[in-house]
């Protein structure tokens, strides 16, 4: 992606595709085919770019398989392993319709599912609003609330083999105890200093943004300092630090 120099005919500034420039450097070309921008736009186009979260991922290759498309050949678009391609296509399976549909567009990694999994329907709904309101889809997250899951709201476990089958439930018990007591160790500690890290990162995100908004620093960074001006571009594109206010109630 580039723009014209208004003050230099035949002269281009790059917008994005830098590390692709370069590439194509070594490989020898010397002529490129390139998007013309009309503005000079201060923040990476890559901002732009939607990542799919795990629950899209299984709804378009459920598609694809559902339309005829095998799951081999669907791992060769992908790049990736069939093993992973049927993982994905499977990862609803003994989850919850209303839960399939409240974190679809979060960041919830597939082994927090094979977690939720191990719950019935209601505690299942239950785990993923505590997930959501606290924006917390970590997995050690997701244990620690299987960890305080009455027995009653569990899914009996199939027959397990191995070493999984050989383990006491005492070290069992015992590893649960570890995780509840590193996340609680982690969340004092964020306790602790979320009040002056919120300050320090306000104050920063703006000045940040001052910055960028500058086009002159913008290019230069751009040319001499690539990777800290994808860095600055985050920060700067941070929409709300700190908890978001709750609705007030109808």
């Amino acid at each position: 992606m580039v723009i014209a120099d208004t003050r230099s005919v035949g002269t281009w500034y790059l917008l994005d595709g830098h590390l692709r420039l370069e590439a194509l450097k070594e490989l020898g070309f010397a002529e490129v085919e390139c998007l013309v921008a009309t503005d000079d736009d201060t923040y990476t186009y890559n901002k732009r770019v939607n990542r799919l979260a795990p629950i899209q991922e299984h709804r378009v290759i459920a598609r694809a398989i559902e339309r005829g498309v095998s799951s081999a050949d669907i791992a060769d678009a992908l790049g990736l392993q069939v093993e992973p391609v049927i993982r994905r296509f499977r990862l609803l399976e003994g989850i919850s319709p209303e839960v399939a549909e409240m974190p679809k567009d979060t960041p919830c990694s597939m082994k927090v599912f094979d977690v939720l999994r191990q719950m019935n329907a209601v505690r299942q709904i239950e785990a993923a609003d505590l997930m959501i309101g606290q924006h917390n889809f970590t997995l050690m997250f997701a244990r620690a609330i299987r960890a305080a899951t009455p027995h009653s709201q569990l899914v009996a476990a199939k027959k397990m083999t191995g070493a999984a089958a050989s383990t006491p439930p005492g070290q069992q018990i015992a590893r649960i105890e570890r995780e509840l007591a590193a996340l609680q160790t982690q969340v004092k500690s964020v306790e602790e200093t979320y009040g002056i890290d919120n300050l320090h990162l306000t104050v920063a995100r703006g000045y940040v943004a001052k910055l960028l908004a500058n086009t002159r620093i913008t290019r230069w960074l751009s040319y001499h300092r690539q990777e800290y001006l994808g860095e600055f571009q985050k920060i700067a594109e941070i929409e709300a630090i700190g908890p978001q206010p709750e609705a007030p109630e109808a």
